[in-house]
């Protein structure tokens, strides 16, 4: 088979390191699987699935500019089956779904700082509704503020003197 991005390919592992496996492939070329390519699980330690000399199937990521090899042994297996559930039957995602009925709307008592939060219907133009927005947001923060300014204030007489020097 030809050399092509996608293609799948046997090769002969011919080195290991610590972040990949050195795999020459028919034609002389030879190309690395990175660690992370290796196997469909978490690798810590790549002589745990291959050894040199070992012949392996992988598949062609991508071939660079420079003629760097990307390969992948996890992508040129074949997909694991799934396994029946012990009492036999479909697998349980297989199942066919009901259809998506809406749950109903939770009901609260009030909303937070007695806030509307659907518009009537004659509230007046954007721009009123906008105002009175305005207004109820500069109550809230002038509040803050004064609750904020309150509590530092509080801290610096307990503290007994002057807590700068």
């Amino acid at each position: 088979m030809q050399l092509e991005v996608g293609a799948i390919l046997e090769g002969k592992v011919t080195g290991i390191t610590k972040f990949g496996a050195f795999v020459e492939l028919e034609g002389g070329k030879t190309g690395m699987v990175h660690i992370s390519e290796v196997a469909p699980t978490f690798v810590r330690e790549i002589r745990d699935f291959v050894t040199e000399g070992q012949t392996v199937k992988v598949k062609v990521l991508s071939i660079g500019e420079d003629g760097k090899i990307s390969l992948s042994m996890k992508k040129a297996a074949p997909p694991p089956q799934r396994e029946a559930p012990r009492g036999g039957g479909r697998p349980r995602n297989d199942r066919p779904r009901a259809p998506h009925t809406p749950r109903p709307a939770a009901v609260s008592p009030g909303r937070p700082g007695n806030f509307e939060w659907q518009a009537r219907r004659n509230e007046g133009s954007f721009e009123d509704m906008m105002s009175r927005f305005k207004q109820t947001s500069d109550e809230k923060m002038s509040d803050l503020k004064r609750v904020t300014e309150n509590k530092r204030g509080g801290f610096s007489r307990r503290g007994g003197g002057n807590n700068r020097g």
